[in-house]
């Protein structure tokens, strides 16, 4: 069992920063895939970014050049670095840990973008 646990959202300003953290538990954390997805009211969850357990990346069209995810095994953390934020982006965001063919999500965390 991998728990997933979120951080980091909040309220902002259209054109301002956030950066997300998630924390997950277990010692292969390394070669977990871990995303982060996104869900606005009304609308479905959708993927915005993951980070393989090589370092590659992939983005969601809308957020590329703007989100920037990382990770850091020694703290079994990754983060998104958000950046110039619309409210489009507002929405509930999670964590996910891909890890021997199971997703374990987050509780997820709140990102509110004022106009």
């Amino acid at each position: 069992q991998v728990q997933v646990v979120e951080s980091g959202g909040g309220l902002v300003q259209t054109g301002g920063s956030l950066r997300l953290s998630c924390t997950a538990s277990g010692t292969d954390f390394s070669t977990y895939t871990m995303a982060w997805y996104r869900q606005a009211p009304r609308t479905q969850r959708e993927l915005v970014a993951f980070i393989t357990r090589d370092g590659v990346t992939n983005y969601k069209d809308s957020v590329k050049g703007r989100f920037t995810i990382s990770r850091d095994n020694t703290k079994t953390t990754v983060y998104l670095q958000m950046a110039s934020l619309k409210p489009e982006d507002t929405a509930v965001y999670y964590c996910n840990a891909y890890y021997r063919r199971t997703y374990y999500w987050g509780q997820g965390t709140q990102v509110t973008v004022s106009s």
